[in-house]
């Protein structure tokens, strides 16, 4: 019992000081009561039809602060915030100036700035991988359910499997559609 004990606690302090990071945890998704930020209420729900348009801003001063979830923040990782997603969610974003989607884990809140047309916040990371700069870039954002494979790399601070861009015509029409939003 000795020997297994003291073999799990090795094993434990190596993977710690290999990874550099704390494991995080997909349970409980935390729905959260409703909060107000700059007198604006908002109510977190479950969404899992969640299929919007509208401007990703980019997020990452904050590195080492915690996030909603109660998770280190880490501006490389391809995460985001929302206002009212559960905690976390895992959405597809897709940038509608190249059709490039990606899939990022939901765990902090916001946008707070900006108004209703800014829809997520995406760390560096997330921004990177989608070609997206500084200030905000139009968007879709949707409630997905990777899988476990995904889901675990994005755990981890890593990309989910690369997705395929979206055709330039379905491209042209959600830009044409959130134009007239």
């Amino acid at each position: 019992m000795r020997r297994t004990i003291g073999g799990v606690a090795m094993a434990l302090a190596l993977s710690a000081c290999a990874g550099g990071y704390r494991p995080v945890s997909d349970t409980p998704v935390r729905i959260g009561r409703p909060y107000i930020v700059r007198g604006r209420t908002y109510v977190p729900a479950a969404q899992p039809a969640y299929d919007m348009l509208g401007y990703a801003t980019v997020y990452g001063g904050e590195s080492g602060n915690r996030t909603a979830l109660g998770e280190k923040f880490r501006p490389r990782w391809p995460t985001a915030a929302h206002r009212t997603l559960p905690l976390p969610t895992y959405v597809e974003v897709t940038a509608l100036d190249s059709g490039a989607r990606i899939v990022v884990r939901v765990n902090d809140r916001g946008p707070f700035a900006g108004g209703d047309a800014q829809i997520i916040d995406l760390s560096r990371g997330a921004a990177a991988l989608l070609g997206i700069g500084s200030g905000h870039a139009p968007v879709r954002v949707r409630v997905v359910d990777p899988a476990e494979r995904d889901r675990e790399r994005l755990r981890r601070g890593k990309a989910a499997a690369p997705l395929p861009p979206l055709p330039q015509a379905t491209v042209r029409a959600l830009r044409a559609q959130l134009a007239a939003g």
